[in-house]
């Protein structure tokens, strides 16, 4: 990220007073000004030539003055060698961010909004609540099977200009799903959703480091990524009002009216970023090749499925428990957790990738725990929503940063890969989710989301040198 440096105030107009005598003449105008443009002193050798003095008659020539040497860069004044002044005018561009924050939120909700409305849109559809569950499944194929081909397609797009087609893609696809009452238009129409989001999730967090300064871009990546646990906590229980107290169709229309107001705020306020350019696609198996990449694409399947397994039927776990009747209050529970987990993360990931990796996924384990001992115990359950949120919150964004820390050159593909993965992991944690509800009960959940987290905290404290290192990102 580049940032301008500030502007030297120029010399006052009106002629120049005389030198005092012995001073040295003030350099010329160029030479200041190329002094102003690089805040390091000119090299002497140019500096105008003095006249030369009358050679004194029979005197040897004078040595030749060695060169002056560049005086050394500004030092930072700041106490214990802090960011000095120009670095402190660094800052994120936050309303560019925050409309970046609105795609997430929009790409998040618009994947679960139908869970809160399955049984009115089974309704008005003609077949059963099982079926159009599968809207959701759907969305997580079209994303799946797209976003790896679509990036390497897309890739010398522009940002700004692919960011705006993925929007209007989402715009497209819930007007279509609002105004269905044909269940395969409205599959076909979530698929286009699914693809939108391949499109979004691949584009939306190396869109945010761009935006913001190196030393800040795990941060803005934070910002970002807030659209997630927003969406989760009150975005689903919103729209499922909105759709109790209307009807579904208007729920999804409002996600149409947002999207359409968040166009015009993408189009005016976020800058522009350019494509991959000539010879520069991004590769997946060059990707994969790097040097911890694959390290963070099996934490971050891993940890989805595992996630997934549990999140996805929440509803049913906490119905077992006798507790069905607050599963908006548990959900709220672990929404707000979350957001206060994406506001640790986004402060301290610039210096603690792996730290907070490893936080976050005993804080889970640990929430996972308790569900499995002590889950008839109310106020336990509710303690482990609240370590759930505290853990999962800032995954999305400590995966997409180390995803492309360990990627650099190659970070493109491994965010296509990524997102790729993340969207199999959702399809898979509900279908396995599925067949051990079936199977054995939702008492399991728990322990199959601790036994998934052993192998994810092994790789994540193994890759010490590559995927997960000491220190921050974009430090």
């Amino acid at each position: 990220m580049s940032t301008t440096p500030a502007t030297t105030p120029g010399r006052a107009p009106g002629p120049a007073p005389d030198p005092a005598p012995g001073a040295a003449p003030d350099p010329a105008p160029d030479a200041a000004s190329d002094t102003e443009r690089n805040p390091v002193a000119f090299d002497a050798a140019d500096a105008p030539d003095a006249p030369d003095a009358p050679d004194a008659p029979d005197a040897p020539d004078a040595p030749d003055a060695p060169e002056a040497p560049d005086a050394p860069p500004p030092v930072s004044s700041a106490p214990g060698g802090g960011a000095g002044p120009a670095e402190e005018r660094q800052k994120l561009p936050l309303l560019a961010l925050l409309a970046l924050a609105t795609a997430v939120f929009v790409t998040s909700l618009t994947e679960t909004l139908p869970a809160g409305l399955l049984t009115a849109m089974s309704g008005d559809l003609g077949v059963s609540a099982s079926a159009t569950g599968q809207t959701v499944t759907v969305y997580a194929l079209g994303t799946a099977l797209t976003a790896i081909p679509l990036t390497a397609a897309t890739a010398r797009w522009r940002r700004k200009r692919l960011l705006l087609v993925s929007m209007a893609g989402f715009a497209a696809a819930n007007t279509v799903t609002a105004v269905s009452s044909e269940y395969g238009l409205t599959m076909a129409a979530r698929f286009v959703a699914g693809v939108a989001a391949g499109l979004a999730w691949a584009l939306l967090a190396g869109y945010a480091r761009r935006l913001a300064p190196e030393r800040l871009q795990g941060r803005a990546i934070a910002v970002a990524m807030a659209g997630i646990p927003v969406a989760l906590s009150l975005g689903v229980p919103a729209g499922t009002y909105l759709g109790k107290v209307t009807d579904w169709r208007v729920a999804f229309l409002a996600m149409t009216g947002l999207t359409v107001l968040l166009l015009g705020w993408i189009a005016a306020a976020v800058p522009d970023q350019p494509g991959a350019g000539a010879g520069e696609r991004p590769g997946m198996l060059r990707a994969l090749r790097v040097p911890g990449v694959a390290a963070v694409l099996f934490v971050t399947l891993v940890f989805v499925l595992a996630h997934t397994v549990l999140y996805a039927y929440v509803a049913a776990f906490l119905d077992d428990l006798g507790m069905g009747d607050r599963t908006d209050l548990v959900l709220l529970e672990f929404g707000a957790a979350s957001l206060l987990s994406i506001w640790v993360v986004g402060a301290r990931i610039h210096r603690q990738l792996r730290l907070l990796t490893v936080t976050g996924t005993l804080l889970v384990a640990l929430a996972a725990a308790l569900l499995a001992v002590l889950a008839d115990h109310t106020a336990f359950v509710h303690l482990a929503a609240v370590l759930w949120g505290l853990g999962w919150g800032g995954v999305p964004t400590l995966l997409q940063t180390a995803a492309g820390e360990a990627g650099g050159a190659e970070a493109d593909g491994a965010q296509a890969m990524l997102v790729t993965l993340w969207n199999v992991a959702m399809a898979a944690g509900g279908v396995i989710g599925g067949v051990l509800l079936d199977a054995a009960g939702s008492g399991s959940f728990p322990w199959t989301l601790l036994a998934l987290l052993v192998p994810v905290l092994v790789v994540v404290v193994r890759s010490r040198s590559h995927g997960f290192p000491p220190g921050g990102a974009a430090t």
